[in-house]
């Protein structure tokens, strides 16, 4: 996978050197959650249908409130099972990375439609503490247990990959986020069939909105950077820096950058000044398969300059 910088002419020696991972890493593709997602939007489709009905029969707005929110997950579920799939689309001549990115818009747009859903629960939440509605308890309670049970079996199929994935980690959180606000819904309407104040189900619902947030905020965050080809969280760029510096018979490097093919794979360029280029095709393979076990960087492309660091007319003045 060598690529070069469009417009950036380098008439100087130099060898490529190129890796797509070594020792059995040749691809870093996202693991198949197709299985996951499919189960997870049939479970969760069928609830909201039931909660609009049970919201309707038994007058409760919290059951409502809560369908519409699953149903952002559902279309949020759709969204990161799209991804998923798009990744796995081979390279084509004009789209040279394949649709890897697509699993980077997915998170991002998870993340908006978490924060559009956690609008809407606090404006509904706000206005019901200012006009309490009176609540079947009994049968909000049991409909909002299943929700619980429906959404807490979801959000631990995509468990296991919602650390090393962003976009799973997307559908992962909107799963969870789901499960606790149906068990808010339960725990309202239980205390309220005890006490019959019907404020402190919205007042709840506040709460798991301040939690929902703290967890936004990080996919947010990570999405944005990721989007915006910064160095994905957890690799240290200025320690890549340093390792690559001393690197058998490397003077100078220059023209590094780092950034997410997709919310699995990462990549990096960067010019090496190397004088003496002594065993190139050795030093090359040595640098790529360190780069893959130490940094988890599978997709490195190295320039190897023999001339002065200064020759090059990317070197740090006109780095980008």
């Amino acid at each position: 996978m060598a690529h070069d910088h469009p417009g950036h002419h380098h008439d100087h020696g130099h060898d490529h050197g190129h890796s797509h991972g070594l020792g059995g890493h040749h691809h870093h593709a996202p693991k198949d959650f197709g299985r996951a997602f499919a189960i997870g939007v049939v479970l969760n489709t069928g609830f909201v249908a039931a909660e609009v009905a049970a919201g309707l029969w038994f007058g409760s707005l919290a059951l409502l409130a809560d369908a519409g929110h699953n149903l952002s997950d559902v279309m949020s579920l759709l969204l990161a099972w799209g991804a998923a799939s798009l990744a796995k689309r081979r390279p084509t001549g004009r789209r040279t990375y394949g649709l890897r990115k697509a699993t980077i818009l997915a998170s991002l747009a998870n993340a908006i439609l978490l924060l559009v859903a956690v609008g809407a629960i606090v404006s509904e939440a706000v206005r019901r503490i200012a006009d309490p509605a009176e609540v079947a308890a009994a049968p909000v309670m049991i409909v909002a247990a299943i929700g619980v049970v429906i959404n807490t079996a979801t959000a631990l199929m995509f468990m296991g990959g919602a650390k090393g994935d962003l976009n799973i980690r997307g559908a992962f959180l909107h799963m969870a986020a789901d499960a606790a606000v149906s068990l808010a819904v339960v725990i309202g309407a239980g205390v309220i069939a005890l006490t019959s104040l019907y404020w402190l189900d919205p007042a709840l619902s506040l709460l798991i909105v301040a939690v929902i947030l703290i967890g936004t905020w990080g996919l947010l965050r990570d999405s944005v950077d990721l989007a915006l080809d910064a160095a994905p969280r957890g690799i240290d760029v200025e320690a890549v820096r340093a390792w690559l510096g001393g690197l058998p018979g490397v003077t100078d490097i220059h023209d590094l950058h780092i950034w997410a093919m997709s919310t699995t794979e990462t990549a990096l360029t960067v010019h090496l000044t190397r004088p003496d280029n002594a065993d190139p095709d050795g030093f090359l393979h040595a640098a790529c398969e360190g780069l893959q076990s130490r940094f988890g960087i599978g997709h490195a492309t190295l320039q190897v300059e023999t001339g002065e660091a200064a020759d090059c007319r990317l070197y740090p003045a006109e780095g980008v």
